[in-house]
Order: structure tokens, then sequence, then C-alpha cells
């Protein structure tokens, strides 16, 4: 049998890493058998539809790069299809009319709750063959079973055994004649041949209801796997602070969409000891019957580590078009090579790398003052002095070798630390202490910037003193 899975947010928001990571699960089980991936747009709730999100969701799918089979479906183009089977299940005797108000009901709940009793709907219209109250706009109910069990097998947590009292004639149809979720979904599901429904466990308790669907119209099950949820810090449900965020807000904040496939896939799933896995690598060894059954935990600093990796395995012309992204531009900087080269072995994001590449290209407007004060002690002017003197006279400065060796020059024939040269450099180039090697920065910018920087230091130094 082909294998043929599904994701189906719900465009009331913007898809979170908690969406994406099932979606991937159900991408990479449908592309490793040779299957077909499908995209269900779950729009039924007018009121809280919003085309901001689903343009945000499929926005986020092109980002990661997960293509899916055909056209997107969008449920609120199936109205007269859910329709029709609902009136199917009114005719074959399987749903009936329900005339209960909303007052009713909740006194109902008020009644049972006092009882001690789990609230759910007593029955009373499932075999109403009277005259109908009059000015009541009715919904539809499926007739659920009265006794017995609802058993199905979960791929990931095994057996799933339900009693029959633990589910009421639910509602099919609202007042309006608006179909509800689980009816929706499960016709979607059948109807659409998927083989094998991923989601995340917070459905568990969701699938009863929609077997009762699957059985009511004769439709064949799928396979079910119930993905245990991803925990935040201290083991709670994972909060926007700790990274339930927008799937965009990562690219925005500097991550490589194959670090975060790569991450994700790795909340509940494994293969031995292996973190690094390559798109290639999890479409070979993916399979959902290897997840994990207890929750998983948000960890950042393994995202950060995994981004780290990729960009530092990126080619310099990729990344340079990334940082563009991030109002950097290096296609045609003739340093491009070695300004790349240096950033993508320390910085963990594209957003951090943008800022320090930007910090090495820009003059400094403004100094440290802490950073300034320590190092612009004693004779720091006098040495900077001298030291743009040196590199004024020298020839041959194309390589961070060759401003190293001019350093090395310097400091010995000053007699002098290589400290009382190095940081009032460092805050004449970048305006801080810290940083990259003041070789690279020098080689980047080139001699005329890097004596022009010296002097702006000096100026602004003796201003300070004058002062």
């Amino acid at each position: 049998m082909k294998v043929v899975t599904r994701f189906a947010p719900s465009p009331t928001g913007f898809l979170h890493i908690g969406g994406l990571r099932t979606a991937l699960f159900n991408y990479l089980w449908a592309r490793r058998n040779g299957g077909e991936f499908k995209l269900r747009i779950e729009d039924t709730d007018q009121s809280r539809n919003s085309a901001e999100a689903t343009k945000a969701i499929l926005e986020a799918f092109k980002w990661v790069g997960m293509d899916y089979d055909g056209e997107a479906v969008y449920q609120s183009d199936r109205f007269d299809l859910y329709r029709s089977y609902i009136l199917r299940l009114l005719d074959e005797g399987k749903a009936y009319y329900c005339y209960m108000t909303k007052e009713e009901l909740d006194a109902l709940r008020e009644e049972q709750m006092a009882r001690k009793e789990r609230p759910r709907y007593d029955g009373r219209y499932r075999d109403f063959t009277g005259t109908p109250p009059a000015g009541v706009e009715p919904v539809v109910r499926i007739k659920a079973p009265l006794e017995g069990e609802i058993v199905f097998e979960d791929g990931i947590k095994g057996t799933i055994t339900i009693g029959a009292d633990e589910v009421d004639d639910f509602i099919i149809a609202r007042s309006d004649g608006t179909p509800t979720y689980n009816f929706v979904v499960a016709i979607d599901d059948a109807l659409m041949g998927m083989t094998d429904v991923i989601r995340g466990d917070d459905h568990l308790y969701n699938t009863p209801k929609q077997i009762v669907v699957y059985e009511a119209l004769g439709f064949e099950l799928p396979r079910f796997y119930h993905v245990p949820m991803i925990l935040g810090e201290g083991g709670k449900k994972l909060s926007k602070r700790d990274g339930a965020a927008d799937v965009m807000d990562y690219k925005r904040a500097g991550y490589l969409p194959e670090a975060l496939l790569n991450f994700l896939v790795r909340l509940g799933w494994s293969r031995g000891d292996q973190e690094i896995f390559t798109m290639e690598e999890m479409l070979e060894h993916f399979d959902p019957a290897d997840i994990n059954a207890s929750a998983s935990q948000y960890n950042p600093d393994k995202l950060l580590w995994l981004n780290a990796h990729y960009i530092k395995n990126s080619s310099n012309e990729r990344l340079a078009k990334l940082l563009e992204d991030f109002g950097v531009y290096l296609l045609s900087h003739d340093k491009r090579e070695i300004l790349l080269d240096i950033f993508k072995e320390r910085c963990k994001t594209l957003k951090e790398m943008a800022e320090q590449i930007d910090e090495v290209l820009r003059t400094p407007e403004a100094y440290d003052e802490k950073g300034f004060k320590k190092a612009m002690k004693g004779d720091a002017v006098t040495i900077l002095e001298r030291f743009a003197d040196a590199l004024e006279g020298a020839k041959e400065l194309h390589l961070p070798v060759d401003y190293h060796a001019l350093m090395e020059r310097f400091v010995e024939a000053e007699q002098i630390g290589f400290g009382k040269i190095g940081m009032p450099l460092r805050i004449a180039l970048i305006g801080r202490l810290g940083g990259p090697d003041l070789s690279d920065v020098m080689s980047i910018i080139g001699k005329e910037a890097t004596i022009e920087r010296i002097g702006r230091l000096i100026e602004y130094a003796k201003e300070q003193r004058a002062t």
C-alpha cells in the first residue's frame, strides 16, 4: 500500500515549531516510502481563521524546503461535500437532529457535576420521533456506540482502549449547518486516502470520535501515531519564551532551515547517538514507529550548536546571499572570502555573523566607554601614533599574516607587550574590546582605512583629555 500522509494546520495563528515537527515527520515517512505528502488547511471555523496565518504556513513550508503533493486542500471549499455525508448519516439512521437548547445542556451538566458524574450529553433525542420543539434550530449528533469499547492501535503508544461510555453522541453539524472538527477530519483523511496519521498526542482523545465517524461511513481506518509534545524549561508546556514561536522567527533570528529540521527530527526520534542528520539521512532512516513514547525537551543550546555546524559547512557564496536579508552585502566585496572564512568559524547565527561583519566593515561612530578607559591609559595615544607611522611606511600589506608580522616587528622595536598596542588598536578598529583577530580586521579593511580609524580614535582621545 502506498503511504499517504498529511499536515493539517488550522490557520488561526502562525506555524510554530511543534507544528513544523509534526509536518516533518509526515513528510519524511511519505517521501521515504515513495508516497504522497499532502497539505490541508482546516479553516472551517470562519470566525477564527486568518488569511495571513495561511500565508505564513505556506511561507514556512517554502523556507524549509518541504514540498507537498498537489494543491493545498481548504476545508472551507468542501462544505457541500460534508453536508452530503451528514445527510447520508441522517438518512441511514446513524445520526439525528438534537433540539436540546444551550440552557438545557448547561442545566444537565450542572446536575451531572453535582452528582460527581462526568458531564456528557444524555442522548435524549437519540430516538426521538415526536414533534420538534418550536423555535429551536437543531444540531446534528452522530450515534456513538452505547456499549463495549473503542480500541485502536497507536504506533507510538501501543493499544488504546476507550470505553463506549466515554464517547457520547457528539455534534457533527452545528445549528447553522457548519460541520464540526472531528467529523470533517475523519471524512477528509478517508477521502484523501490517508494511510498514516501522524499528529500530536493532544489529538489522542479525538481519535475515538473520529473512529465512530469512520465506522459509521464504512471507511477504512488509517494507522495512527500520536507524537508526545515538546516540553519547555522545567518540563512545562513549551511556551513562546521557550521557543514555541513562529517558524519564520527562526529565519529572522538567523537560523538555517536544515539546522531547524535537524533539531526537530531529534526531538522525539533518534538513531543511535547520531546528532547530525542531512535530509538524505532522515529520509533513509526515519520511521514513526521509532518515535519515543515520552515527551522531548526543547534545548536552545543544541539548536545553536547545530546551526553553528551548518553555517560552518555552508559555502561562502550561499552565506553571502543569506546575509543580504540582514543588511550585509558581500557578493561583490573583494575581501568576501576572508570575511566569511573568519566569521563562519565563530558565529552561531546569521544574525550574529551580520552584526560582527558590519562591526568590522563600518567605521566606529562611538567607542565603548569602559573599553576606551581601559585601553587608552598612559602612553596609548603615542603608541597608536607610532603604529600608524609604521603602517604608513610598510609595503606589501595584503593578507592577515602580513599585518601580524608588522605588529610583531612593532612591539619588538618599541619593546612593549602586545596588549599595549592590541587594546587601543582594537578600540580604534571596532570600537570595543573583544572581537576577531586584529590582523584579520586590518586585512579586510585595508591599510588606509586602518590608519584613518586610528586617527579618529587619537583625535577623540585628545578631545577627551582636553575636557
